[in-house]
């Protein structure tokens, strides 16, 4: 399967304009032969909109911006993950969204790491749904941003079978930590494929880092980007990952009786017997 990831500068408050660089982008990566388009973390609304855009511009679900991203899988004929704010009732998510092909919704995931007052103040944190979900015959999970950064995250989702996770976000300088060494290290460390894919340029005050990147189970890239905007390509290779996984034996040798205290420090200050 070939992903392609996104790399682009937000649109702050503007779904219309959104849609409508979505659709240049989907034929773009249907041209390239790709099957599934990851975009960055909120991309239909932007990002750092603060809490009375975020609350007027969230949509449940099934809202008018999922019926437009529908549209423009089916007329280009491939999935598409995208971030949105999410309304339930009176409470808004930062959420991320992957719809077939056909239209339809495969998987849904509310963010469960809030990063600093930014997100706490437009959004509730996820209850922690892990979502997997299956896509030309490979196991995909999904996260968010900071979510990635809690090696957790994706230890789950690798314990659950996933083969990839793919991970929108709004990664800021001068945190390019993350891409460059914390994403490859998740790949490698749970032998699956990780898609990551960054906004670039600025938006308010904030400067995005870019270097969205695809890496492989060996921890190493199949495709990276620099700061500006661009359109990854990668294909996902079966007999790569079952070979690499046959040679990596960390989930194998995991000794779980060994992990149980970590649920009991959860709620431990740090050093606290």
């Amino acid at each position: 399967m070939r992903l392609a990831v996104w790399q682009c500068p937000p649109g702050p408050e503007d779904v219309p304009g959104n849609l409508e660089r979505l659709r240049r982008a989907a034929h773009a990566a249907a041209a390239g032969g790709a099957a599934l388009l990851v975009c960055p973390e909120m991309y239909l609304s932007g990002y750092a909109i603060g809490a009375a855009a975020a609350r007027r511009l969230a949509e449940p679900r099934d809202g008018a911006g999922a019926q437009a991203v529908a549209a423009i899988a089916r007329e280009h004929g491939l999935a598409i993950l995208y971030g949105y704010p999410e309304r339930a009732d009176a409470t808004v998510f930062n959420a991320v969204q992957l719809i077939g092909a056909d239209g339809t919704v495969h998987a849904h995931y509310r963010k469960t790491h809030l990063y600093g007052a930014l997100d706490r103040g437009m959004f509730v944190a996820g209850a922690g749904d892990f979502p997997l979900f299956e896509l030309g015959g490979w196991r995909f999970g999904l996260l968010i941003c900071y979510d990635v950064e809690f090696p957790e995250t994706v230890r789950r989702l690798a314990l659950a079978g996933a083969d990839a996770v793919l991970v929108p976000t709004a990664n800021m300088l001068p945190y390019d930590v993350v891409p460059d060494i914390l994403v490859p290290a998740r790949a490698y460390e749970n032998q699956l494929y990780v898609a990551y894919a960054n906004y670039c340029g600025r938006e308010g005050e904030i400067r995005y880092g870019g270097r969205s990147v695809i890496v492989g189970p060996d921890g190493a890239d199949r495709a990276r980007a620099g700061r500006d905007e661009t359109l990854l390509f990668a294909d996902l290779d079966r007999a790569f990952l079952d070979e690499s996984r046959r040679g990596n034996t960390h989930l194998a040798d995991r000794r779980a009786e060994l992990y149980a205290a970590l649920a009991r420090l959860a709620d431990a200050p740090p050093g606290a017997e």
